[in-house]
């Protein structure tokens, strides 16, 4: 009740592992077979975002201490969920996880929405599931968003919830309905912020489309707006137009390994034994419908 994440008797964290076994399975029961991408070593030019990303956790750990002194549940909860870090014991954990249920992990160089664009181009993948728009000026032909299966997502910062629908945001037909091409996406990005840089100043989406739409440079882009930007834009527009990316990898699905499932999850880290052999049954069952030995060839 007070935001402290799930832990196991050792005291280490397993909200990931819950979150990440249960909804995959659910997908699986939807005949969707994910394949998951990790992010790897982050852009330099990424330093300053990751610093306030880390100045705003270190802010919220600290309100979250003094409501839980003071009692107030309701705050801990909101400020313990914007003060959850990423660590390497977390990713490693849910790696080991997705390779147990026996499907395809893959590490990116760098950023994991570059490296799944690359995928689906190659005709590996059908589409980026994600909420970032980056993803797009990485050119991931086909944005996938609110990819969940309570149909609800939360409110940043706020205790309620609101109702979503699954998206999908074809790159191509975006271009071509705003008169634009990718490039000059990533200039409205870069117009309005990325990871990599901040903002340039009073401007928003509209704005940042007409100016696009109007130069065919961004050198006219910034004396039109009378703001020099204290970053190098073409390097910032070289991140998606030519970001590093594996080809390398394997995309090969297996059926899960139901003991050692079992035995990660329950043995090491305290799950329910009859929940998690609940959930593994309904997903042999899904499984065989798709038709015995045959299909389970093509399943894998």
């Amino acid at each position: 009740m007070d935001g402290t994440p799930l832990m196991d008797s050792k005291g280490r964290v397993t909200s990931h592992l819950t979150g990440l076994f249960y909804r995959t399975i659910n997908l699986l029961e939807q005949d969707v077979k994910p394949v998951f991408v990790f992010d790897g070593k982050p852009h330099e030019l990424k330093g300053e975002t990751r610093k306030e990303r880390n100045r705003i956790r270190t802010d919220a750990e600290g309100k979250m201490k003094k409501a839980r002194e003071k009692g107030d549940l309701k705050a801990a909860r909101k400020f313990a969920q914007q003060a959850v870090r990423l660590t390497g014991e977390i990713v490693e954990g849910a790696k080991k996880l997705v390779d147990l249920m026996g499907l395809p992990v893959v590490q990116a160089p760098s950023e994991g929405e570059a490296q799944i664009a690359q995928m689906v181009a190659r005709g590996d993948l059908y589409g980026c599931v994600s909420q970032d728009y980056d993803a797009l000026l990485f050119e991931t032909k086909r944005l996938l968003r609110n990819i969940t299966v309570s149909g609800r997502r939360k409110v940043p910062g706020k205790d309620y919830y609101y109702d979503v629908k699954p998206e999908m945001i074809e790159l191509d037909k975006s271009l071509k309905a705003m008169g634009i091409d990718r490039q000059k996406l990533i200039w409205i990005g870069i117009l309005i912020g990325t990871d990599f840089n901040e903002k340039f100043p009073k401007i928003g989406p509209k704005t940042a489309l007409k100016l696009v739409q109007e130069h065919n440079t961004f050198e006219e882009i910034v004396k039109e707006t009378k703001h020099e930007p204290g970053f190098d834009f073409k390097e910032v527009e070289a991140i998606f137009l030519k970001p590093p990316f594996s080809k390398d990898y394997s995309i090969k699905f297996g059926m899960p390994k139901k003991e050692k499932l079992v035995e990660f999850l329950c043995e090491e880290h305290d799950f329910s034994k009859d929940r998690v052999q609940n959930s593994l049954n309904k997903l042999e069952e899904k499984l065989s419908e798709r038709g015995q030995q045959s299909r389970l060839d093509q399943w894998g």
